[in-house]
């Protein structure tokens, strides 16, 4: 569970199943996050110019460790 007063992002996705990959990552590793996207994603399934982008949020006290999973599995 996301336990701190601040969300910040970590990691802009370009849909659905990459968000789902990180969230994956960070969830296997105890960092929660939540995702956040403007739009459905029966409504656009590919993301051009923003619009299909899925933003992974965690707890800003863990925003440091998350980077360095992200960054560590090679998808930044």
């Amino acid at each position: 569970m996301v336990t701190g007063e601040k969300l910040v992002v970590v990691y802009r996705a370009m849909g659905e199943a990459e968000a789902l990959i990180i969230k994956g990552l960070l969830e296997s590793n105890g960092i929660s996050c939540v995702l956040k996207s403007n739009a459905a994603p029966s409504v656009h399934v590919f993301a051009v110019d923003g619009l299909g982008e899925v933003k992974v949020m965690v707890d800003e006290l863990r925003a440091e460790e998350a980077n360095g999973l992200i960054e560590g599995a090679g998808h930044v």
